[in-house]
């Protein structure tokens, strides 16, 4: 199949979060499969240029109706990791993609309307003609709606699109007026069964319209998808969800195993596998090194998080103070945002600057992560939700033992050492219910008390969850079988 993939991220060129790792893990993997994918994305001017292949000059011409003006753009196409990329930006004045960072502008919102017009706009232009179009999150939600219901690709006007909701907490509320700036009619689509969102009644929701305008719509773990339909996950969500549930469900992300696994990993002093454990114990004490962590008897509890109010950051807060006065150290790595959240962080981290037991690193740096997840014992995921959750599935893939909230993703991987109906050697974490300091305190006490009265219990934890299956190949294979009911059913 020719597949094209849309996305504002593709990994490890351009990643804010947990969507720019699936992007890249699912293309691959497609592209294992013997499959032809092209990941459209916008050329960000803050892409890690030096991890691209070669750049080869598409077109510096194509010219992108929005509104009343015409946009000239400039389209490259490369390669990353073996996945062809085709990259657009916008020429001056408007430069939508030249802003520093990927997220976070007032008018993020018109950068992404423009990208999805411009995206189907390039396609017709350059006669490319996918099997199907997968569409991410809310950034490209407009584009199935553009392909029903503008002019913007008659060629393209029955391709099938599968759309994946990574996280319904970002939605892409905006004033009406931006559909008419991409082509579309406001006053058709202004209504509780199209674009209108569900709260606010005089505005548009752009994940919304792909929900609608999609033939599949997927979400990334089949738990999260049971919740955004079932509970206030959903984010006023439930009921749409619910009308489109027969074109509507759930898949477990993959790992990219190329990238995160103990015996390849560069970042690592020393490989290791579940048979294997004495690397772990060299990347332990390389991990203490690095950080400045006292030696001794103690575990290392971790947290590898994005700081901000979905990953319980005042429950990571709780935990950073506690885990030092039950016997155990904390590597913490992380950055936040939110202006508010970075500066409470930089207190805790300011009051714990004189502990060998304690040491936040408030910044993103794949490297160290590596070492981290390669050194660490356990790791602490308090998640309010959780679509999915890469963190978890990672921290296993290196032996080390996820104590998380049992919410999304993380109730479908985690199986808990005491309370799970799965033999013992599905176990592999701990899980607590309630977001409370509470709930995280009794979850650490048990993995602390296992970790240091029966080591040979925890290290049969670490060894069940080092040999799950993870890879992206079962997904991959789950998804192409979707896109091949989605094309068989086409009319195109």
């Amino acid at each position: 199949m020719n597949i094209a993939m849309v996305s504002a991220e593709c990994a490890p060129i351009a990643k804010a979060g947990g969507l720019g790792d699936v992007v890249h893990g699912l293309a691959r993997a497609l592209i294992a499969l013997g499959q032809q994918v092209e990941v459209f994305m916008p050329d960000h001017d803050v892409l890690r240029r030096d991890l691209m292949g070669e750049r080869h000059v598409v077109c510096r011409d194509l010219r992108v109706l929005f509104g009343q003006e015409w946009i000239n753009c400039h389209v490259d196409r490369s390669e990353v990791d073996g996945i062809p990329c085709v990259l657009i930006d916008a020429a001056a004045p408007r430069r939508f993609f030249a802003r520093g960072r990927i997220y976070g502008e007032p008018d993020d919102a018109t950068r992404f309307a423009f990208f999805c017009r411009a995206v189907l706009t390039l396609m017709q232009a350059s006669d490319r003609r996918p099997d199907l179009i997968h569409c991410h999150d809310w950034h490209t939600g407009l584009l199935p709606v553009l392909l029903a219901e503008s002019d913007v690709a008659p060629a393209l006007c029955h391709t099938p699109v599968c759309y994946s909701l990574h996280n319904v907490g970002y939605q892409g509320v905006v004033d009406p007026r931006l559909l008419s700036q991409v082509g579309l009619a406001p006053a058709s689509l202004m209504t509780a069964e199209r674009l209108r969102d569900p709260t606010h009644a005089d505005a548009a929701n752009l994940l919304k319209g792909g929900i609608v305008y999609a033939d599949v719509v997927t979400t990334v773990s089949p738990r999260y998808a049971w919740e955004i339909q079932n509970t206030p996950q959903g984010m006023g969500l439930q009921d749409l969800l619910r009308i489109h549930e027969d074109k509507f469900g759930g898949l477990l992300n993959g790992l990219d195993e190329r990238v995160w696994n103990p015996l390849s990993d560069p970042h690592l002093p020393a490989s290791f596998d579940p048979e294997h454990l004495a690397g772990k114990a060299q990347a332990r004490d390389a991990l203490r090194a690095r950080l400045g962590l006292g030696s001794g008897a103690k575990p290392i509890l971790a947290i590898v998080s994005r700081l901000d109010e979905q990953k319980g950051v005042h429950l990571l807060e709780f935990a950073i103070r506690y885990a030092p006065r039950r016997g155990a150290q904390v590597a913490l790595l992380g950055a936040a945002l939110d202006p508010r959240i970075a500066a409470r962080f930089e207190r805790v981290q300011a009051a714990s600057a004189g502990s060998a037991d304690c040491r936040l690193v408030l910044a993103y740096d794949e490297e160290l992560s590596h070492l981290i997840y390669g050194g660490a014992d356990m790791i602490l995921i308090p998640s309010l939700y959780e679509p999915c959750g890469l963190t978890q599935m990672i921290a296993m893939q290196y032996g080390t033992v996820p104590i998380a909230r049992r919410v999304g993703g993380l109730a479908d991987t985690i199986h808990d050492a005491n309370f799970s109906d799965q033999p013992f050697t599905e176990r592999n974490g701990y899980l607590f219910d309630d977001p409370t300091e509470d709930a995280v305190a009794t979850a650490l006490d048990r993995a602390f008390a296992l970790w240091s009265r029966h080591p040979d219990y925890f290290r049969q934890l670490q060894r069940n969850g080092m040999r799950q299956e993870r890879s992206w190949h079962r997904p991959a294979q789950r998804y192409l079988d979707i896109y091949r009911i989605c094309s068989h059913s086409s009319p195109y």
